[in-house]
């Protein structure tokens, strides 16, 4: 298991599977997050759709300006538990549930003029602006690409309506992906040139999500400088909503082997599963980092680690050990805040996992246990 979580003596009992939000390594990012916001001028957002346990909300609300939304839901979380400004994106909104978004949201972003068109006059007053596509892709896989051909996130500028931009408060474009600085670099660039004659009309412009601010070697003096530079040039104020960046590395995933069983090589079964508990790795697909392992060969003990359901490919990867595994040894997957709890389900009747706290002194707080009723009403 992780170090900070063997240091723990009250984890030693801990309930498999459960997701652990390590409050020191969250406060190290937050502190990072709050010093781009004061040397830039920028406000720094949550990005909820990445994560949303609310029990830490708090904490994050004292670092961070407020909260992004995709919907409806994700905005009331963000209001009734973060506060701050909250600011909500949808590339359609539905007309029965638009008068409470508004009620809920400070930004509303549209995702085309038709949408700004028949809305417009229902915001209350509210700030509202519009996504842009600046068709500059960054990243190779056209899953995670706003900017892809045939991309329905964004106006692209051969189809922006200059009539019906008149009194829109801001720009929002998002095109990153678990990226460093010089993709935001270019893409602003790349922004800036399609569209800077409606920059000077703004009062903010949105850079999106998908910054690895918090990840080591980010180039922040960087980050900091341009976002200066873009405010001073056009006299916005420049927002970012990160997801990844405020949990990056803060949240372990910790299972038990449950059984062992051998088909050509070790077959490790554990009580958290790849399809219900951490979706991304057969979505990507992507190999977890996992604490105290290596790759295929380069420890003594290979297994493939897999998951109780019935789904075959139910698989979280091949992993190799120092020593071999045993039934009831503890497993931590790590980097597991972001992209799981707001993700996971319950197919197979697969239990969800706890939600815990790790503290700062070593404490360990259980926040959320699920159970039957958790399955059986999100059914009929």
């Amino acid at each position: 298991m992780n170090e900070r979580l063997l240091a723990s003596r009250e984890l030693a009992g801990i309930d498999t599977p459960a997701y652990v939000i390590d409050e020191k390594a969250l406060l190290r990012n937050l502190r990072i997050l709050a010093d781009v916001q004061k040397r830039s001028g920028c406000k720094i957002l949550l990005a909820q759709k990445a994560f949303s346990m609310y029990a830490v909300y708090p904490t994050i609300a004292e670092y961070l300006a407020g909260t992004t939304a995709s919907g409806l839901y994700e905005a009331k979380l963000g209001q009734e538990e973060f506060g701050g400004e909250v600011h909500t994106f949808c590339p359609a909104y539905k007309d029965s549930e638009f008068e409470e978004v508004v009620s809920v949201s400070d930004h509303i972003v549209f995702n085309s003029f038709e949408q700004l068109r028949k809305f417009r006059g229902r915001c209350n007053g509210r700030s509202i602006g519009i996504r842009i596509n600046p068709e500059f892709s960054t990243q190779e896989e056209p899953i995670y690409d706003p900017c892809a051909p045939g991309s329905r996130l964004g106006v692209r500028l051969c189809d922006f309506d200059e009539e019906a931009f008149e009194g829109v408060d801001g720009i929002h474009f998002h095109t990153l992906c678990e990226q460093g600085f010089e993709p935001l670099e270019t893409t602003a660039r790349a922004v800036e040139e399609r569209f800077g004659k409606y920059l000077h009309k703004c009062k903010w412009v949105n850079f999106g999500g998908g910054h690895h601010i918090t990840k080591h070697g980010y180039n922040i003096d960087g980050l900091v400088a341009l976002i200066r530079a873009f405010s001073e040039r056009y006299g916005v104020q420049v927002y970012l909503e990160p997801g990844e960046a405020v949990v990056l590395n803060a949240g372990w995933l910790v299972t038990e082997v449950m059984e062992i069983v051998r088909n050509g090589m070790d077959i490790a079964i554990l009580d958290a599963s790849a399809a219900c508990h951490m979706p991304d790795v057969l979505e990507m697909p992507y190999r977890p980092p996992l604490f105290a392992s290596g790759r295929v060969g380069e420890k003594p003990h290979t297994y493939r680690l897999s998951s109780r359901t019935c789904l075959a490919g139910d698989i979280i990867g091949d992993y190799s050990f120092d020593a071999p595994l045993n039934i009831g040894d503890r497993l931590c997957f790590e980097d597991m805040a972001l992209y799981t709890m707001v993700k996971n389900n319950t197919f197979n009747g697969m239990p969800l996992p706890d939600i815990g706290i790790l503290h700062t002194d070593g404490s360990y707080e259980l926040v959320k246990r699920f159970g039957y009723s958790d399955f059986k009403e999100r059914l009929s």
